[in-house]
């Protein structure tokens, strides 16, 4: 009885409020917990355990339930749990496909693999992917800090500005995974979920740019 009237009462009252303490106390009390029993008895029952990086999966899936909380509608019919339900395991069916794909691709690459000359293979230097690494977050924080605020909205400036304090705050606050991150971004814009994607988005845009040019040698 992990999922009770009680946890459908906080997803209705989620929904409808618009108090931003108010949602941020029913999630933390009620709705995470339940997403977070429903999303791990989902995997166990529909044998989705056997999926690679199966924990990375499940806490992407739970972060994804938060971004997708506000678009239930009691209205037609169904019932929180009967609607999340749905979607998660229609959400790992996904990832399923996603991996057998995957897997015809890498037995391909493989297969490849077997006619290369072991004499021509160059050893990996892990100085060289370490330099590259550092390189690039210093060129992404560059051009982080070059975006133009005027050009930006209200909202997409408090998201904006949040990243920035995380990024400049890595090593004195405490991130363990996604969730973490919408939770710190919430607190530090004021905004609800939906509307952090929603600017995340737009920032998102102006990373695919830089990192286009990164990946072309542009930068």
């Amino acid at each position: 009885m992990y999922f009770t009237q009680d946890h459908e009462n906080a997803i209705l009252e989620y929904c409808t409020t618009t108090c931003n303490k108010r949602r941020t106390v029913l999630y933390v009390d009620w709705i995470q917990p339940a997403f977070d029993e429903m999303v791990d008895k989902i995997v166990y029952t529909y044998k989705f355990t056997s999926l690679p990086n199966i924990d990375e999966l499940r806490d992407e899936c739970k972060i994804w339930l938060t971004t997708i909380l506000e678009k239930y509608d009691v209205s037609r019919g169904s019932k929180a749990f009967s609607y999340f339900s749905v979607i998660t395991k229609n959400w790992f069916i996904h990832k399923v496909k996603q991996t057998s794909k995957r897997a015809k691709r890498e037995v391909d690459y493989e297969d490849a693999l077997k006619q290369v000359d072991p004499e021509k293979i160059v050893c990996y230097n892990p100085y060289i992917k370490e330099r590259e690494f550092s390189d690039f977050w210093k060129s992404l924080w560059d051009e982080i800090e070059c975006w133009d605020t005027n050009d930006m909205k209200e909202n997409e400036r408090k998201v904006y500005e949040a990243i920035k304090v995380i990024l400049n705050s890595v090593d004195d606050i405490e991130i363990f995974n996604k969730k973490a991150v919408y939770l710190y971004l919430r607190e530090l814009t004021g905004l609800n979920t939906k509307q952090v994607v929603s600017q995340l988005n737009k920032l998102r845009k102006k990373y695919s740019l830089f990192k286009r040019d990164w990946d072309d040698g542009k930068i």
